[in-house]
């Protein structure tokens, strides 16, 4: 019981640490006055955030006390419905049921952790390196509760884990089945051993991304809609965390059929609606992100040199512009590199086809789009661009 862990004899104090989300708790000495309302005293626990190591921090975001086998946070029924839907050099995203009586269905995303074995021909991320990860996902989730600057434009962190052990028969069958319809790049995670740690994101479904959208939404209209759509997510970000997503290409914007004809989001405590042209946009990775948090910033410090040396797409040209613009300098604050990948989608959304493409209005709105990819650049960031771009007004 919670009572047991508090007990004077024992140091133990994980369950109350990962009840918190302890990024929020600042980075020195951090006191948590606990009322047990059975007794008439207060217990104070004080921890040293700097003092705990990157694993238990994890843990703690988590809301465990250490990794735990893959059937104890997911239950064989969940396990026998996952598909996999999609995949990146980190590892592996499968969808499955939420496992509440909703029957919502939910994304997860499987990423090794700490291990020696090379995945994908890239080393395993680390403790301190998905940390960072977590907490934007979570920060970022929560922008749908805010007052003052809200907005439903990330995509929803439900859960999180710790697991360990080798890959369940289930996901491994989900992969080849993937591997069959679409032929994978990854490789076939069956090399993992028993003591193999993963870190498991649960996320809202969030629709298809725009890359595998290409030829099935209804209208250049509907382009118009998205773009404003991330722009305002963007925005909103920017001005309550110093948001920066800096790897925002259109396998990252998911698109989803929806019967709202708007949707709401607030800036600076100003409510603003917007058409959604039947489709709701969710904005996803966020492991090169940036943000803030008080006076701390969560960002990665070092980009891999492969990230620059792409060639063939605009993507690989805005990673560059990126670290032109910053000296290669990352934890400082740049939000032109939103306006930066805000121009590569409009270029995106220009290229794509629609399955209606005639008619005077969309010959419109295709002018405003490209006016938009002509003028954006000369804005400072995707708020600027909200509140002034012709496009959105």
């Amino acid at each position: 019981s919670l009572l047991a862990e508090l007990t004077p004899s024992t140091h133990t104090w994980s369950r109350l640490k990962a009840a918190l989300s302890i990024h929020r708790k600042g980075t020195s000495l951090n006191c948590l006055n606990v009322y047990l309302l059975s007794f008439p005293f207060v217990i104070q626990l004080v921890f040293d955030h700097d003092e705990m190591s990157d694993a238990e921090k994890v843990y703690a975001e988590c809301g465990q006390e250490g990794p735990v086998a893959w059937d104890e946070c997911l239950l064989p029924q969940r396990m026998k419905q996952c598909v996999k839907i999609g995949e990146g050099t980190f590892g592996e995203v499968f969808s499955t049921t939420s496992g509440k009586s909703n029957g919502e269905i939910v994304a997860l995303k499987v990423i090794p952790v700490e291990g020696s074995e090379k995945v994908n021909g890239e080393d395993q991320k680390t403790f301190g390196e998905i940390l960072h990860e977590i907490i934007i996902s979570k920060e970022l989730s929560c922008l749908d509760k805010k007052e003052k600057n809200q907005t439903s434009g990330f995509i929803g962190l439900r859960d999180l884990h710790c697991v360990k052990g080798c890959y369940p028969p289930e996901f491994l069958h989900a992969w080849d089945k993937f591997d069959k319809q679409k032929h994978s790049e990854n490789d076939r995670p069956d090399f993992f051993e028993n003591e193999q740690l993963f870190i498991i994101l649960e996320f809202e479904f969030g629709g298809t991304d725009l890359e595998n959208s290409n030829g099935t939404l209804s209208s250049i209209a509907v382009a118009k809609s998205i773009l404003h759509q991330v722009t305002a997510a963007l925005a909103v970000a920017e001005q309550e965390l110093q948001f920066e997503h800096r790897d925002l290409h259109w396998g990252n914007v998911l698109v989803k059929v929806t019967k709202q004809k708007t949707a709401e989001f607030i800036l600076n405590g100003t409510v603003h609606s917007l058409d959604t042209k039947g489709v709701l946009v969710r904005i996803i990775d966020y492991s090169l992100s940036r943000l803030e948090i008080g006076q701390k910033s969560f960002c990665l410090l070092h980009m891999t040199i492969s990230l620059f040396i792409g060639q063939g797409d605009y993507q690989f040209e805005i990673y560059r512009l990126m670290r032109q613009e910053n000296g290669n300098e990352w934890s400082s604050y740049n939000p032109h590199s939103n306006v930066l990948w805000l121009h590569y989608l409009c270029s995106k959304l220009l290229d794509m086809k629609y399955r209606g493409s005639g008619g005077k209005r969309n010959k419109d709105i295709r002018g405003e789009l490209a006016s938009f990819y002509d003028n954006v650049l000369q804005f400072s960031s995707a708020t600027e661009v909200l509140q002034n771009s012709l496009l959105f007004q």
